[in-house]
């Protein structure tokens, strides 16, 4: 599985890369901050939101330490996506949030 840490993360937003940011955290967390741009999709629900998100882009999973972002990775992998997790999750995060 490939991994970016929060800070290398955090830079390529910096830079205006277009990045595919999925958050895979519960409400209750998301709503105390998400990135800036980032899609909430909590880890429970992508089985079903599988429609929302296209083979040919690259997602960047994000949770709260990391384990929940690694095993939508792990799933989402099976089934033929393209995806990175941010090790660490938002307790690493730095950057802004909204």
């Amino acid at each position: 599985m490939k991994e970016i840490t929060a800070k290398e993360l955090e830079q390529k937003l910096t830079a205006g890369e277009k990045l595919n940011i999925i958050d895979v955290r519960e409400d209750v967390e998301v709503a105390t901050g998400i990135i800036p741009g980032a899609k909430h999709i909590s880890l429970g629900q992508i089985p079903d939101r599988l429609a929302e998100l296209d083979k040919n882009e690259h997602y960047y999973m994000v949770c709260r330490s990391g384990g929940r972002s690694g095993n939508a990775c792990q799933f989402l992998i099976q089934n033929g996506y393209n995806v990175t997790n941010m090790i660490g999750g938002m307790l690493d995060w730095e950057g802004e949030m909204e």
